[in-house]
C-alpha cells in the first residue's frame, strides 16, 4: 500500500519507528530450480496459453533472485554428548549435601561448608537435598572434569546473590532427580564483592559450560533478574521447568541448546534468549522438541544468530499481546497516494476514507503549491533534514530509554563500597521494548512443531532469513505476521495469520509449498527492500547504530541538497480540491488525467514475491500483494479478497507479475486495479464493475461449452475481479454474477458442483494474454486508465475513482459501461 506520515491516534508512548530503508541489492544469489505444483479448481482441459502477447515496457524478472530455503536442524548446530544424556549416579561413588535451614552437612569429599555457604572444589558427583533458608551454593573447581549436581529435592534461598554460583568449573551437569520438586528463589537486590561487579545475575548462574537433564521439576523465583543464565553453552536434554523472572527467563550466551523438557516461563524481558553477536558460530537457539508456555514483557525466543525450532509445543505472548500494540504510523514515498501527496486510506469500520486535505497538511492529497520560490524550497528541505535527523536520533534515544525504564527494577552502581548493593539491575545495551515471539539475528527456520502466538510486535521476525519448512502456526500479532529482512521462504506447513498489520513481509517472499491464511489491516503479502533498525539499535548492535547514524547523515545530506534545487522542485500539480467529498468518506478527488504529481512512476525495485506452490488466500485492507518490485507466479492456488477502498489494490507492483501457471483469483476495489503482466504466458482476466458488488455475491466465469473456469465468493464488497487459470485458453467465455452453487466452498473457492440462478454480465473471447473487461466488453486497455508495466504499479499514472460510486472512469462509452447491456443479460 502507499503510506502517508500522519498523527498518531493516541497520546500514549509511541513505538520505535521502524524504518524501510531502500537500498540496491547488489549481491548474487544462488539459482533455485522451483518446480511447479498447480492445483486445479476447475474444470476443462489446461492448455498453454499461446495468444499473441502484447509488448511489455518492463524487463521480465526471474527466479534466480531466490535463495535455496535454510534446511538447519538443531542437530546441525549442536551435539548432546553421552554425558549431557547421563542421568545415574550413586550413593557410594558421590558427596552428598544435606541442607540444614541456615547451614548445611557435606558427607563426602571436594566440598565444604562455611557458615550458610557450600563451596564444591573439585570435579564429582554431588548430591543436593533439604532445604537452605538464606545461603549458596557455590562451584569453584579449577580441576578438569565435570561437576556433577543432583537437585534430589532441594529448596535453596538467597536474599542477596544467586542460590546457586558455578564460578568455575570445567563443564557442570544439573540433574533434576526423578519424582522431586526443586525451588530456587532469590532477592531483589543483589550483594557484589565491589563496583566492578555485577555477576552473578541469575538465580542459577554459570560462567562455565551448563547441562541440565532429569525428569524432575525445577521451580525459580527469580527476584533479581534472570532465571537462569550461562555465560557459555547451556543445554537442556529434559525437565519441568517453572520459571518466574524479573528480567529474562532462560539465557546462554554462546548458545541456548533444548532437546526437550516442559516450560513455563513469566518473564519480565525475555522469556528464552541467547546473547553473543560477536562470533557467527555462537549466539543460537536449538531446539529440538518440549513444550513452552512463554509470557514475556519483551521477545519469547530470542537468537542473535540462528534459531532453529525443529519440533514443539508453543504458546507465547509478548508485551501484552497484540491488543497492546500501538497504532501504525504510515508512510509513503515521494509523491503520496497518486503522485498528489497521499492521503491514506481508511481502516476498516471507519467512515472516512480520506483525510481532509488542509492547506498546510503533510496528508494533503493534491495541495496547490503555495511556494514556487527557491527560499520556500530551502526551508522546506531544512524542515525535512531536521525532521528526519529527529527521528532516527530520537528513535534509539526513546527506545533505549524505554527499555530500561521498563526493566522490573532500577540500576544502582555502588562506588564507595567494597560490600556494595545492586538492586535489580538491566543492562540498557542489550535490552530494549521488542516484544517479538520468535526473533534471530541471521536465519530463523522451523521445522515443526505447533505454535500460538499473541505477540505485540512481529510474531516471527528474522533480520536474515525465515524459512518455514513445516509444522503449524497460528499469529495474532499487532505487527508482522512473519518478517524478514531478506528471504521468507515457506516450503510446506500451516500458516494462519489471524490478524496482522502486515502479514507476510520481506525483501523476497518464496512460496512453494504449504496453506497460508492472512489476515491483515495493511498488506496482506509485502516484498519490500529495506532494513528494520529498530530492534539491533535498541539493544546495543553496533552494526545496526552504524546504520542507522548512516542514514541520519544520509537524511541530512539530501535535504541539504533538496535546499539548492530550482523552485520547480518545490511545487506542486495544482488539482481539484474533493475537501467536501473527503469528509464525507468518499473516494479521494481525480487528478488531471493521466497526471503523475508526484514526479513520475515509481521505479521497480529489486524485491520479488515467487509463488510456485502452496496455497496462499489473503484478506488485506490495504494491497493484497503487494512488491516493490515484481512478481512471478509458476504454480500454487492464490485467493485475494483485498481492499475495499480505491486508495489500494488487490494486486500492487512496480515491475512485472509473470503469470506461468497456477490459479489466481483476487477481487477488491478497482480505483488501483492491475491485472498480470502481457508478457504473461498464462491468460488472464481483469473484470471492472460500474458499481459496487455486495460481498458474497458470486462470480461464475465459464467457458462456450459450459465449463466451469470459477466459481468464487468474495468475502467482502468488490469492484473488479483478476481470474487466472490454465483453464483459460484462446476461446470464447461468460462472466456471471450472482446466483448459488451446489458445491463446497474453500476460502469462497467452489471446487465442485453445480452453477445456476446468475446473470450474466458480459461474453466476450480471449485472444490476449491479458483481457480487460467492463460490462459493455472488452476494453483495448485497462479501463481504469492505468498504463506502463503492471499499470503503472498500483496506481501511479491512471485515472483514479470519481469520488462518488468508486468506479473509474472507462475508456469504453460511459453510458453503456453503467449498466448491464441487456441484448446481452441472461439468467444463468
Amino acid at each position: 500500500m502507499r503510506k502517508v506520515n500522519q498523527s498518531k491516534v493516541s497520546t500514549s508512548p509511541q513505538p520505535k519507528a521502524k524504518t524501510l530503508i531502500p537500498k540496491k541489492v547488489t549481491a548474487v544469489f544462488g539459482a533455485l530450480v522451483l518446480s511447479a505444483s498447480i492445483l486445479a479448481a476447475c474444470t476443462g482441459t489446461s492448455t498453454s496459453a499461446t495468444g499473441a502477447a502484447t509488448t511489455s515496457n518492463a524487463t521480465t524478472v526471474s527466479t534466480a533472485a531466490v535463495t535455496t530455503p535454510v534446511k538447519t536442524t538443531s542437530a546441525d548446530l549442536v551435539t548432546f554428548k553421552k554425558k549431557d544424556l547421563s542421568t545415574e549416579w550413586s550413593a557410594d561413588s558421590s558427596t552428598a549435601i544435606k541442607l540444614n535451614g541456615t547451614t548445611a552437612t557435606v558427607t563426602g569429599s571436594g566440598a565444604k561448608v562455611s557458615g550458610s555457604t557450600v563451596t564444591i572444589s573439585s570435579a564429582g558427583t554431588y548430591v543436593i537435598s533439604g532445604k537452605l533458608t538464606d545461603g549458596q551454593i557455590v562451584v569453584n573447581s579449577a580441576a578438569e572434569g565435570d561437576v556433577h549436581i543432583v537437585l534430589n529435592g532441594a529448596s535453596i534461598t538467597n536474599n542477596d546473590s544467586a542460590p546457586i554460583y558455578i564460578q568455575e568449573a570445567d563443564n557442570v551437569i544439573v540433574t533434576l532427580q526423578d519424582g522431586t520438586e526443586n525451588t530456587l528463589t532469590d532477592g531483589a537486590n543483589y550483594v557484589f564483592a565491589d563496583s566492578s561487579t555485577d555477576e552473578p545475575s541469575a538465580a542459577l548462574f554459570s560462567k562455565a559450560d551448563l547441562t541440565i537433564n532429569g525428569t524432575g521439576t525445577l521451580n525459580i523465583d527469580a527476584n533479581y533478574k534472570d532465571g537462569i543464565t550461562s555465560k557459555d553453552d547451556l543445554k537442556i536434554v529434559s525437565g519441568t521447568f517453572q520459571i518466574d523472572a524479573a528480567d529474562d527467563g532462560i539465557v546462554g550466551k554462546d548458545m541456548v541448546a533444548i532437546k526437550d523438557g516442559t516450560f513455563t516461563i513469566n518473564a519480565g524481558g525475555d522469556g528464552i534468549k541467547s546473547t553473543n553477536d560477536e562470533a557467527t558460530d555462537k549466539g543460537f537457539v536449538a531446539i529440538a522438541d518440549g513444550t513452552f508456555t512463554i509470557t514475556a514483557t519483551n521477545d519469547g525466543i530470542q537468537a542473535e544468530t540462528a534459531l532453529v525450532a525443529d519440533n514443539g509445543t508453543y504458546t507465547i505472548t509478548t508485551g501484552g499481546g497484540s491488543a497492546e500494540a500501538e497504532p501504525h504510523t504510515q508512510e509513503m514515498p515521494p509523491g503520496g497516494f497518486m503522485g498528489g501527496g497521499g492521503t491514506p486510506p481508511a481502516k476498516p469500520g471507519t467512515a472516512n476514507q480520506g483525510n481532509t486535505a488542509t492547506p498546510n497538511s503533510t496528508i494533503n492529497q493534491y495541495s496547490t503549491a503555495s511556494s514556487t520560490t527557491n527560499t520556500a524550497a530551502s526551508s522546506d528541505a531544512s524542515t525535512s533534514a531536521t525532521i528526519v535527523t529527529a527521528n532516527v536520533a530520537t528513535g534509539s534515544t526513546q527506545t533505549a530509554s524505554s527499555a530500561a525504564s521498563k526493566s522490573n527494577a532500577t540500576s544502582s552502581t555502588a562506588a564507595n563500597s567494597a560490600n556494595a548493593t545492586k538492586t535489580d539491575s538491566t543492562d540498557t545495551s542489550t535490552s530494549s521494548d521488542s516484544a517479538k515471539a520468535l526473533k534471530a539475528g541471521t536465519d530463523l527456520v522451523i521445522n515443526g512443531g505447533t505454535f500460538t502466538i499473541d505477540a505485540k510486535d512481529d510474531s516471527v521476525h528474522s533480520n536474515g532469513s525465515v524459512t518455514i519448512n513445516g509444522g503449524s502456526l497460528k499469529l495474532t500479532t499487532g505487527d508482522d505476521g512473519m518478517h524478514a529482512e531478506t528471504t521468507l521462504h515457506i516450503t510446506a506447513g500451516t500458516v494462519d495469520i489471524v490478524n496482522s498489520y502486515e502479514g507476510l513481509e520481506g525483501t523476497t517472499i518464496d512460496i512453494s509449498g504449504g496453506d497460508i491464511h492472512v489476515v491483515a489491516t495493511d498488506d496482506g503479502v509485502n516484498a519490500s527492500e529495506g532494513t528494520t533498525t529498530d530492534d539491533a539499535t535498541a539493544e546495543g548492535d553496533t552494526t545496526a547504530q552504524t546504520t542507522a547514524a548512516t542514514t541520519d547523515t544520509a537524511a541530512i545530506t539530501t535535504a541539504a541538497a533538496a535546499s539548492t534545487s530550482t523552485a520547480t522542485t518545490a511545487s506542486a500539480t495544482t488539482a481539484p480540491t474533493g475537501t467536501d467529498d473527503q469528509a464525507t468518506g468518499s473516494q479521494p478527488p481525480a487528478p488531471p488525467t493521466g497526471g503523475m504529481g508526484g514526479g513520475g512512476p515509481e521505479a521497480a525495485g529489486n524485491a520479488l514475491l515467487n509463488i510456485s506452490g502452496g496455497t496462499l488466500y489473503v484478506d488485506a485492507a490495504g494491497d493484497g500483494l503487494d512488491a516493490n518490485g515484481s512478481i512471478i507466479m509458476s504454480g500454487g492456488t492464490v485467493i485475494v479478497n483485498g481492499p475495499t477502498d480505491n486508495g489500494n489494490g488487490a494486486l500492487d507492483y512496480d515491475g512485472t507479475f509473470e503469470m506461468t501457471g497456477g490459479y489466481l483469483v483476487s477481487a477488491g476495489s478497482s480505483g488501483m486495479l492491475q491485472s498480470t503482466s502481457d508478457s504473461s504466458s498464462q491468460y488472464s482476466i481483469a473484470m471492472s464493475y460500474s458499481a459496487t458488488q455486495t460481498a458474497g455475491t458470486l462470480v461464475h466465469l465459464q467457458d462456450s461449452a459450459g465449463n466451469n473456469v470459477l466459481t468464487f465468493a468474495p468475502s467482502k464488497d468488490y469492484q473488479s475481479i483478476v481470474i487466472s487459470s490454465p483453464a483459460l485458453t484462446a476461446g470464447s467465455y461468460t462472466l456471471y454474477s450472482g446466483g448459488q452453487s451446489t458445491g463446497t466452498a474453500t476460502n469462497g473457492l467452489y471446487a465442485d458442483g453445480a452453477y445456476s440462478g446468475g446473470t450474466e454480465v458480459v461474453s466476450f473471447d480471449v485472444t490476449n494474454n491479458v483481457t480487460w473487461l467492463t460490462e459493455s466488453g472488452i476494453s483495448d486497455s485497462n479501463p481504469n486508465g492505468a498504463s506502463g508495466p503492471g499499470g503503472g504499479g498500483g496506481g501511479r499514472g491512471m485515472t483514479p475513482p470519481d469520488g462518488t460510486s468508486g468506479n473509474a472512469s472507462s475508456t469504453t462509452d460511459g453510458a453503456s459501461n453503467t449498466s448491464t447491456d441487456s441484448s446481452t443479460s441472461s439468467t444463468k
